[in-house]
């Protein structure tokens, strides 16, 4: 579509009666008319920008213009994914992309085991072009890096396509209708292998009571031709996804674990045609109509829990941080969720970008190591797009979102590699050295009771086989660990907790040490009483908020707060040294504001007050004294912890609230003051050699460093971005008082999984006895295999609900 014939569908700016000429996109008042696009005036080159990119591309419905006709392409061709090449249609699927490394994520709904996780882990085997591959198994999603010179978007859909990973490609509002069609189809598949399964039920009976068999022969032979002619749709069918899978995998050298399954099916068909056809027999054709039939059942359940917890994580919890924006001349907070497309938000130093968005106005220097592992900034330009997770290093920018806030993509961001902690999950450990060889043992086991039985009685041996290959499915395995931590999860999210992932559960059970940093941690941010000790005239007091409030540190916002003048000042430069203060440049004038030796080199403890100085030019003007207000029920929280734990406070400022401290901690010697970001690295890492289990509970502004070298980092949060990729929980300043009740939920849902475990591994060696001796046949075990899996969910959805309502948290 050409701009002139947009041109008529686009409204039109009206003309002032006094020639003001105002912004097409924002309606601010232009300085001139010299950013245009045909009739239409734009105040500035970032306004400019979003008009284009919402227009050409159809980002939002900010305007009423129809999407361009050659961003969506409709394929009549199966499995033809040429339109990945389309340079617009990939910029809405990739969540990240600077050239080199790409990042994409998308929803595999056939993965239904641990199995699955593995081979979908390692798709770098297969592709060289991918760097790595991270599954959520709740989700059904998988989250992909990879280097645009060595593969490209469609080659790595294409590689899963062929492995029997279908993706379902985010495109929109057509995702939620491909889901919906996945799920129809097999409804389709299980009425139809539930009719034909009752029906070939039905015509065995006689075969079942030994009725008129030997009467009339003939009658039994129509019958079982009948079940034949009933069992060709539930093979052709409803079990072709098996089939499919088990060869895609095949081709590709690898085994998964629908080999087993299929294979089991396979020989359950020819079997019994062959016993019908040649023998005169009755054939197994009412377990193998039975073994889809409860197999399909117990995929639907999984798929209904899966989007259940799904549902919860992504649109029932969110991430507990809030978001700068403005409102007329003041700048207010609002929760992250709430940002929508085209509403203009402000990033501080070291805030994080929460959503795809356009720089209007400032100077941006953006970090993504948080999405690439890179940590060097990136200069970008009024007008430039900046991806989400980007992290703004300098003073304030202005931004407006052109895409919604994601909260799975900035989960998946969290749970980079980069920020991983070293040591690995237990319980994925052992899930791992499960799965990888999984399928081969089960492949053997059935293999030696099939000859064992062998000379003895052939059926006997047929039943020995396939029953072992039916039953030993891993699902419940695999179901209860996700299923106990993802409830936990959703719990804990619904809480105002929310946990990078579900391995920082696991952790935070096995904790004996809790670090708790003061300022913005146990502290109240907004309720310091703040005075300054000087003089300044309305010129310094607007140079000092200028300053602070390109930081989001507590104390800056208590000063920025404080002062009440209106207007501020543009940043020419921006420093902020953590733990000491900030170094900024206004009109050519140097204002630092910070601790006493970052100021004047000195260090001299009076009062009970925290003390901020100002230097301008620097020539000292005073200092701000700050009284901080402790949380609500500190006490309780503290007495509450320290009755199973050993308990530390580390803190920047000097000991001048020692005294107020010991009335809250009992040991004073574990009260740490003038603490600097390195002395908090450290001071965690001592207590990690002598054998302990660290907590740190901090604002994840000064004690990145500690939170990412704990075994679990919390950051609280008070109304404020200070969304740390090193913390693994990001707890609500409400729901603070509430800290041991998480601890001990934390401790009961691992005993929870070990409790799953332990049933999961009995209905597996039970199964695996009767089945290996001949005496459980295929039918009972396609029963028994969903049973074990709902049984399983049923369990541990249960146990930990139950264990949720008598800690009150729903």
């Amino acid at each position: 579509m050409e701009r002139t014939e947009l041109s008529q569908e686009i409204r039109i700016t009206e003309q002032n009666p006094d020639s003001k000429i105002f912004c097409y996109h924002c309606s601010d008042e232009c300085p001139d008319n010299s950013i245009r696009i045909n009739e239409k005036t734009f105040c500035c080159n970032g306004c400019k920008t979003v008009f284009e990119i919402l227009n050409q591309h159809n980002l939002c419905n900010y305007y009423s213009i129809e999407q361009s006709p050659g961003v969506s392409r409709k394929h009549s061709v199966k499995r033809n994914y040429d339109f990945l090449n389309d340079s617009d249609l990939k910029q809405k699927l990739i969540d990240f992309s600077d050239g080199k490394i790409s990042k994409v994520t998308l929803t595999i709904t056939q993965m239904h085991c641990s199995s699955c996780i593995w081979i979908l882990e390692n798709l770098y085997k297969l592709n060289p072009g991918i760097i790595s591959s991270e599954v959520n198994f709740l989700q059904k999603k998988i989250f992909i890096s990879f280097s645009e010179d060595k593969t490209s978007l469609k080659e790595i859909v294409e590689l899963l396509d062929s492995i029997g990973y279908e993706p379902l490609l985010n495109l929109e509002d057509k995702q939620e209708e491909k889901i919906r069609s996945e799920n129809k189809n097999l409804y389709y598949k299980i009425g139809i292998a539930g009719f034909c399964f009752g029906n070939i039920m039905l015509l065995s009976f006689p075969e079942y009571l030994s009725i008129g068999t030997e009467e009339l022969p003939e009658m039994k032979r129509i019958f079982a031709y009948l079940n034949i002619f009933l069992s060709l749709p539930v093979f052709f069918y409803s079990s072709t996804d098996y089939f499919l899978s088990a060869w895609r995998g095949i081709k590709k050298k690898i085994v998964n674990i629908d080999v087993p399954i299929a294979l089991g099916i396979l020989v359950l068909f020819l079997r019994s045609a062959i016993d019908i056809i040649f023998w005169g027999g009755a054939g197994y054709l009412d377990s193998l109509s039975g073994l889809v039939f409860f197999l399909l059942i117990g995929k639907l359940f999984q798929n209904k829990t899966y989007e259940t917890l799904n549902f919860e994580r992504n649109y029932k919890s969110y991430f507990p941080i809030s978001i700068t924006v403005r409102k007329g001349n003041i700048e207010t907070t609002i929760p992250v969720e709430k940002l929508e497309v085209g509403k203009r938000f402000i990033i501080r130093n070291n805030e994080l970008i929460p959503a795809d968005s356009i720089l209007i106005k400032g100077n941006a220097n953006i970090d993504y190591s948080f999405v690439t592992g890179e940590s060097i900034p990136i200069v970008k330009m009024n007008g430039e797009m900046i991806y989400a997770g980007g992290r703004q290093v300098g003073g304030v920018i202005e931004l407006e979102t052109i895409k919604e806030v994601s909260q799975s993509y900035l989960t998946q961001l969290w749970n980079s590699k980069t920020f991983e902690k070293e040591d690995e999950s237990k319980i994925v450990s052992l899930a791992n050295a499960i799965s990888k060889h999984f399928t081969f043992i089960v492949l053997f086991i059935a293999a030696v009771g099939a000859i064992y039985w062998l000379p003895v009685d052939v059926t006997l041996a047929f039943n020995a086989f396939t029953a072992v290959l039916i039953v030993a499915c891993p699902c419940a395995l695999a179901l209860s660990t996700p299923f106990t931590l993802g409830n936990t999860l959703r719990i804990f999210g619904r809480n105002k907790f929310y946990l990078k992932n579900t391995h920082v559960i696991e952790k935070l059970a096995s904790v004996n040490h809790i670090v708790f940093d003061k300022t913005g941690t146990i502290t109240e941010s907004g309720t310091s009483e703040v005075e300054f000790v000087g003089e300044l005239d309305n010129q310094e007091k607007t140079l000092i908020k200028s300053a602070v409030r390109n930081s989001s540190h507590p104390l800056s916002r208590a000063i920025y707060n404080y002062l009440n003048i209106a207007s501020v000042l543009q940043v020419e430069s921006f420093d902020e040294i953590s733990g000491e203060g900030i170094i900024s440049s206004i009109d050519g004038i140097k204002v630092k504001v910070g601790s006493e030796s970052f100021i004047s080199g000195t260090n001299v403890n009076s009062g009970d007050y925290t003390k901020v100085f100002v230097s301008i030019n620097d020539q000292l003007k005073g200092y701000f004294t700050v009284s901080n207000k402790y949380r609500n029920g500190l006490k309780e929280i503290i007495s509450s912890l320290e009755e199973g734990y050993e308990l530390s406070l580390l803190s920047g400022d000097n000991s001048s609230e020692k005294e107020n401290l010991t009335q809250f901690f009992a040991d004073e010697n574990e009260l740490h003051f003038r603490q600097s970001p390195h002395d908090k690295l450290e001071y965690i890492n001592d207590l990690q050699k002598s054998g302990k289990k660290v907590l740190m509970v901090g604002d994840g502004l000064n004690d990145a460093g500690a939170l990412k070298q704990s075994e679990v980092g919390i950051s609280i949060s008070d109304n404020i971005n200070n969304f740390s990729p090193a913390c693994d929980g990001i707890l609500d300043s409400s729901s603070f008082n509430r800290l041991a009740d998480f601890i001990l939920f934390s401790i009961k849902s691992k005993k929870v999984i070990i409790a799953s475990f332990i049933l999961s591994f009995i209905y597996n060696i039970v199964g695996l006895s009767f089945a290996v001796t001949g005496s459980l046949s295929p039918i009972v075990a396609a029963i028994l295999m969903p049973i074990s899996s709902i049984s399983v969910v049923v369990f541990t959805t249960f146990s930990i609900n139950f264990i949720a309502r008598k800690a009150r948290f729903i």
